[in-house]
């Protein structure tokens, strides 16, 4: 038997979790950290959502930690909440999510006088969070803030509603309830957030896949540029939908990172189920058209592509040295998918020289985090990574060897049979060399000092001195010819 409902000037303000008070998901967000510190037993997560979502939340809670601090609260939620709070209202959490997280969240904002969560034996669905609070409260004992389709029941059942974020439809139905009090709006996603999570910034990476085209000299064949073309785009996608998987599987990490924690999905403007339902999509668009348009070798290309991320994304990016050494090779399939993509062989000379530039611009990417880690006084492991701050002057070491090496192997070339065949005056790019040189050595400068952008390549297309530097070698190339 239920005691009597307490007594206050106020009924209780009762808060949804997910969606509402909080930018996410919790259940997804489990989902999310167990795959990735257990890649091997995704087929438990399948055999627990077989049973009922209860028992799945329950696994999932006791399988994972989750950094409550860090996840994306709603900042105009706590606001109204701290408001009411003020007034004396006693606010109340109901939330889907298992009470082990709810409890956590609690704990950590210090704003609930009661929680009510679902636990092994109940699922709080929307016609159970209903039923509950009805019995708690009593009909119209209670104002709610809710964000979703499941709960129009206990809307209906509220004395006030808050419809927080609504879709489209939602916002229309949430209208027509004769309790609503406000639509809050604090949290739309734009294309903004769409274009910088799927990183079409990155696509100029895809460059690299006119690689062959200008090492053979045929640029000026228009049906092979279009083919170029299609593979870019197609790349593009199949690489988007891998920026989005790494994002999703980084979440933890990404909230402690400076810079990252602004990443759409880590600060919560976009939802981790868009993002879930975006993956496959990019990635069936991306191999239905390599399939239907493009020769087999660009799609197999392609899979190793996606299978090498994948592993990057799951384990090899905590591996010291193994996760620069497929950074590397990454770039380097790009210029293998080109040449499939348009049936131009690759020479030695070209893999050789990618894999040592690109093994050079990795380890820029890592020293660049390394840094700022060691300025803010870190002495442990890096998060998410295989490294200490205190192998700084290693990787730097190791990069700028690497960055030489390839101006080295461009210096070979210029005395082969294969650079003679294609040049008039293969000696004219020797001039090409210091120009590499002086840009290897002026990016590890500047990331020795902390001016380096964690991406590289995204510094180089920003960087004006590494413009004209590329196009002066570009100049020279075309010289040569």
């Amino acid at each position: 038997m239920h005691s009597a409902p307490d007594i206050h000037p106020e009924p209780p303000l009762v808060i949804d979790l997910d969606g509402t008070l909080l930018c996410s998901d919790l259940l997804l967000e489990t989902g999310l950290a167990f795959v990735r510190a257990h890649p091997a037993r995704l087929p438990c997560v399948l055999l627990w959502l077989t049973h009922d979502q209860a028992k799945l939340e329950q696994a999932l809670a006791q399988a994972t930690h989750l950094d409550v601090s860090r996840l994306p609260f709603d900042l105009e939620i706590i606001e109204l909440i701290e408001a009411e709070r003020r007034k004396g209202r006693r606010i109340v959490l109901a939330t889907t999510s298992h009470r082990t997280l709810a409890e956590r969240v609690a704990e950590h904002l210090q704003l609930f006088d009661e929680i009510i969560a679902s636990d092994a034996d109940r699922n709080l669905s929307a016609e159970r969070k209903e039923d509950v609070l009805v019995q708690r409260f009593g009909e119209g004992g209670f104002d709610y803030a809710g964000n979703a389709h499941e709960d129009l029941p206990v809307w209906r059942a509220a004395r006030r509603s808050y419809v927080v974020n609504p879709e489209h439809r939602l916002e229309r139905l949430a209208r027509q309830l004769d309790n609503l009090a406000a639509i809050i709006r604090s949290n739309r996603s734009s294309l903004r957030d769409w274009a910088k999570a799927l990183r079409l910034h990155q696509w100029a990476k895809n460059l690299l896949i006119f690689v062959p085209l200008l090492a053979a000299h045929r640029l000026t064949e228009v049906a092979l540029v279009g083919q170029g073309l299609l593979a870019f785009l197609l790349f593009g996608l199949c690489a988007s939908s891998v920026y989005l998987l790494n994002d999703l599987l980084d979440l933890g990490d990404d909230r402690h990172h400076a810079t990252k924690r602004h990443r759409p999905f880590a600060a919560g403007r976009l939802s981790i189920r868009s993002g879930l339902i975006a993956i496959p999509t990019l990635l069936l668009a991306a191999f239905a058209g390599a399939l239907w348009f493009l020769p087999w070798a660009f799609a197999a290309v392609l899979a190793a592509y996606y299978a090498l991320t994948l592993a990057y994304s799951l384990a090899l990016k905590r591996r010291m040295v193994i996760d620069v050494i497929a950074l590397a090779s990454l770039y380097t399939l790009r210029i293998i998918a080109g040449s499939a993509a348009l049936a131009i062989p690759l020479s030695f000379w070209v893999l050789a020289f990618s894999m040592f530039m690109f093994l050079s611009l990795a380890i820029v990417k890592r020293y660049a985090e390394l840094r700022q880690a060691r300025e803010k006084g870190h002495t442990d492991k890096t998060r998410g990574r295989g490294y200490y701050p205190s192998d700084l002057e290693m990787l730097a070491s190791l990069g700028g060897s690497s960055g030489y090496v390839a101006v080295m192997v461009l210096a070979l070339y210029i005395n082969d049979l294969s650079a003679t065949a294609l040049y008039h005056h293969p000696e004219v790019i020797w001039l090409a060399c210091p120009l590499l040189l002086l840009w290897i050595t002026r990016v590890w400068m500047l990331t020795h000092r902390g001016q380096m952008h964690d991406d590289p390549v995204v510094f180089a297309i920003r960087d004006r001195t590494s413009l004209v530097i590329g196009a002066l070698f570009g100049l020279i190339f075309w010289i040569a010819t």
